[in-house]
């Protein structure tokens, strides 16, 4: 008769096959086995591996009382943790593990549905092993997101990362930046009421105040806010002479955000500022403002001279009347001519008549 010493060490266990059918099960200890028989030798600490069929061997009592099975079905997995530490992922299947050895902890999770309700932390989430049974998306600070399952809007979602279960059910998460902005309406060509070609720089300061309006209702509403901005711009500057305009050049913005309404607020939007950062005159317009100026400040000048003229001739006549009023006065104001005449005088020349120095002292002793 044949027979052989089998070793069984700690946390193992033997099972003795006759035949392929299951006939014994060899605990720790030497271990003698009689006849045409095979022994598997298993670690109890790992899980449950046979090539024989596992329904057949739990068959045996004994054995299936050693065993935790777990069936993951389609559109399954499980989740295994071992001693409260995450260890592998069971796909579809069928799996048994030892009990008693091991405290293992088997988390069954629903494939089929998109949000992930489980409780899972995100380190355990970003483990390589469930990379591919999960979605990823990032709505990056100062932003928000609206979550869209099928095409259809599920809910707003604040800045952080969002984790979903990968199936064949479609995920889009569209994301708009809720921070004030400013969009510049640079070199617009326009025409006054009275035909002035001007280049306006504009510009307006704008917030997404509805996500869901932004991004559901409007495509691209940045790029409506402008054509909305451009064409009241158009309309206001239309409506005004150039003198007009540019008298009225720092109120601009806040009247034709007021023209602008609702129509801001429709897209989503909230248009806080807005504004003419610069009017430039085309070519022969600039030109003609030129003279027009040149002929304004040299009616100014004329205006100042002749306003000079009236003062100083006031003051003569004012002191001609103090002059006729008061003989000792006149007196002293020849007096003050005929100095100014001497200080003009360099050389005395006489010849001839001696009456010439008479008729000088004369002059500056009357």
């Amino acid at each position: 008769m044949m027979f052989k010493n089998v070793q069984i060490k700690a946390y193992q266990v033997g099972l003795v096959f006759k035949n392929r059918n299951l006939v014994e099960i060899l605990k720790e200890g030497n271990q003698w086995i009689f006849g045409n028989k095979t022994v598997e030798i298993h670690e109890m600490k790992s899980q449950f591996k046979t090539n024989e069929d596992l329904n057949l061997l739990l068959k045996n009592e004994g054995l299936n009382s050693m065993l935790e099975v777990i069936e993951v079905k389609d559109g399954e997995i499980v989740l295994v943790h071992e001693n409260g530490i995450f260890k592998e992922v069971l796909n579809v299947g069928q799996y048994a593990f030892w009990k008693d050895i091991v405290k293992r902890e088997f988390q069954k999770i629903d494939l089929t549905k998109v949000e992930i309700t489980e409780k899972i932390s995100k380190t355990i989430l970003e483990n390589m092993k469930l990379k591919n049974f999960t979605r990823k998306f990032v709505v990056t600070n100062q932003y928000k997101g609206i979550l869209l399952i099928d095409g259809k809007l599920t809910k707003v979602l604040d800045a952080g990362t969002y984790y979903f279960w990968n199936n064949e059910i479609l995920i889009e998460i569209k994301s708009a930046d809720m921070r004030m902005q400013q969009m510049e309406i640079a070199g617009q060509e326009l025409l006054t009421k009275d035909k002035a070609m001007l280049r306006i720089n504009f510009y307006v300061r704008f917030q997404v105040e509805n996500i869901e309006k932004a991004l559901m209702e409007n495509k691209e509403y940045d790029k409506q806010l402008y054509i909305l901005m451009q064409l009241a711009l158009r309309e206001f500057v239309g409506a005004l002479t150039l003198d007009e305009l540019l008298v009225k050049k720092d109120s601009v913005g806040k009247e034709i955000l007021e023209n602008l309404g609702n129509k801001a607020e429709e897209l989503g939007l909230k248009a806080s500022d807005a504004g003419i950062r610069d009017v430039i005159l085309t070519g022969e317009m600039k030109e003609i403002m030129n003279q027009v100026l040149i002929a304004e400040k040299k009616a100014q000048a004329n205006s100042i001279m002749r306003r000079e003229e009236t003062a100083s001739t006031r003051s003569l006549l004012n002191t001609a009347k103090l002059m006729e009023e008061n003989e000792v006065l006149w007196k002293l104001k020849e007096m003050e001519y005929m100095e100014k005449i001497a200080d003009k005088i360099g050389d005395i020349t006489v010849s001839g008549n001696s009456n010439i120095v008479s008729q000088l002292k004369e002059i500056f002793t009357k």
